[in-house]
């Protein structure tokens, strides 16, 4: 069994959507990234890669590759899922760190998006989310932030 351990943080800005574990959240700021900038995913991926000793998204997902210019992230996990291949996934547990918008509703939706990408069972995948009570970045709303560990055999 490996574990991994990943962590991804996005800017908040005007006039981009904001995307969360392949979720179009209403909001009226989105994420900053070269990519969609799915923070949840980017940290899930980063998991992935790790636990399987394969460096991380930015190796495989480089910022100066067009190629992933406004890419969807969901389709980088794919692609993170192909990489990994030879392991198993047994689960994910993750958190997302964010004051504002209040993101329970969409989380379960984000665990299917997560699971069917890896062809998991959504009982395997955990999303969580959190604020910092107004401290930090995310409490001032000036980011979001995401943390994830994974289990892979």
């Amino acid at each position: 069994m490996r574990i991994g351990m990943g962590y991804d943080v996005h800017r908040l800005v005007e006039n981009r959507p904001l995307v969360l574990g392949g979720c179009i959240i209403p909001f009226e700021k989105g994420l900053l990234g070269h990519s969609d900038a799915d923070v949840l995913i980017h940290a899930i991926m980063d998991a992935l890669l790790g636990a399987a000793a394969l460096g991380d998204i930015g190796w495989h997902f480089p910022d100066t590759d067009d190629r992933h210019k406004d890419a969807d992230s969901m389709h980088m996990l794919k692609e993170v899922a192909r990489l990994i291949s030879d392991y198993k996934v047994a689960n994910i547990d993750s958190v997302i760190v964010a004051q504002r918008p209040k993101l329970a509703d969409y989380l379960p939706q984000m665990s299917e998006n997560i699971a069917n990408a890896l062809g998991l069972s959504p009982d395997q995948v955990n999303v969580k989310a959190t604020t910092e009570e107004g401290l930090g970045f995310t409490g001032l709303g000036e980011g979001i932030a995401a943390h994830a560990i994974v289990l892979i055999g």
